[in-house]
């Protein structure tokens, strides 16, 4: 077994810090090497004590987190874990973390914060692990959280839009850790009139509704929560309400979504097995099956059975993948036929729409 990958926990609340320490330190996998208050003292900690992991709150005093963030990651990229209390403005701010470079992140509760951590230990934990394993880059260029106009429509929409006729299509894309980015990505350049998406990603109930309006400030197609019973049409895409499954039903000529309170899958809720499995038995050979960068292994099997109905399926390469958990399993499993980097996604998903069967 390795070294343990060493944390360095920022957050203003002692009891947070405390509690963190104390879930953190019981894996023997993991070091905690120091604690902040702020993101200034966690700048002087992070020089002197190198840490593998940051865990980082995203509301914190005397400097903005997205701030930190964003110099953190132009000048030294480090896998940060995001602390994120379950609010409107938590959610937003969290999305936008993510955005800059932050791996994932945890819902903090509101309220009885210390038996709401120790209900989501093995989650932190795991998260906190595969971050120390995750690929993180350089700011390349100045983030920003707003968009110009190329993020609404790219100016290869057009040219792509008239490379496909067919309608019948539906595409159904699964992501975790990495995919809130990876998501924004592949949208945006999709063009309006693309065949429909159904999309499952892993994500807190109290991050969904922000989640899909920032997906939809950034794509030409309208980007929605899915209501249960909602025809599923061409240029859109949905995603699960916040803390439900959303699977695919056959209404005829036409696809439908239903939104399921069932019990979590693969520990999640929603799954991409779920939605995986619905869309291969609704749709067939008319399916596109993707997964994007995620922990674990949610997805692999119900991509493999989307395979198995004759439609086309593939992952998104190692080399982009945040964490190439969930995409090298579907591998593994043999459920891909092919690996794409993340740019390419889009222009994959138009191509194979535009093929008959």
């Amino acid at each position: 077994m390795g070294a343990p990958c060493k944390v360095l926990i920022v957050d203003d609340s002692a009891v947070v810090r405390q509690m963190l320490t104390e879930i953190l330190s019981s894996d023997p996998g993991i070091e905690v090497v120091g604690s902040a208050t702020d993101p200034l003292i966690a700048r002087e900690k992070i020089k002197r004590l190198n840490p593998d992991v940051l865990t980082l709150d995203v509301e914190m005093p005397r400097m903005d987190g997205l701030a930190f963030l964003e110099n953190l990651m132009r000048l030294r990229p480090l896998p940060v874990v995001m602390i994120s209390s379950l609010t409107e403005r938590g959610a937003d701010t969290t999305l936008q973390a993510l955005a800059l470079g932050a791996v994932d992140f945890v819902s903090k509760p509101k309220l009885d914060v210390v038996r709401g951590l120790e209900s989501y230990a093995d989650e932190i934990i795991a998260k906190v692990k595969a971050a120390a394993r995750a690929k993180v880059r350089p700011l390349a260029r100045p983030a920003s959280v707003r968009q110009n106009v190329d993020a609404v429509l790219p100016a290869a929409s057009p040219a792509r839009a008239l490379r496909f006729q067919t309608t019948d299509r539906l595409i159904a894309i699964g992501a975790s850790a990495g995919g809130t980015e990876a998501l924004r990505v592949v949208l945006e350049q999709m063009p309006a009139d693309a065949p429909a998406i159904v999309m499952t990603q892993h994500i807190p109930a109290g991050f969904s509704r922000a989640f899909a309006e920032r997906l939809d400030r950034h794509s030409a197609m309208a980007v929605r929560e899915a209501a249960d019973g909602e025809a599923i049409l061409p240029g859109h895409a949905y995603l699960p309400p916040g803390g439900r499954h959303l699977r695919v039903i056959r209404d005829g000529a036409r696809w439908r979504c239903r939104i399921d309170d069932g019990p979590p899958v693969n520990r999640h809720k929603p799954a991409v097995d779920v939605l995986f499995r619905s869309v291969a038995h609704a749709a067939g050979d008319n399916a596109i099956g993707v997964i994007l960068t995620g922990m674990g292994d949610d997805g692999a099997r119900g991509l493999l059975e989307i395979a198995q109905a004759g439609a086309p399926t593939f992952v998104q390469d190692e080399a982009t993948s945040v964490v190439w958990g969930m995409p090298g399993a579907a591998v593994r499993l043999g459920a891909a036929s092919e690996t794409v980097p993340l740019d390419d996604v889009a222009e994959r998903l138009v191509q194979l729409s535009a093929q008959s069967r």
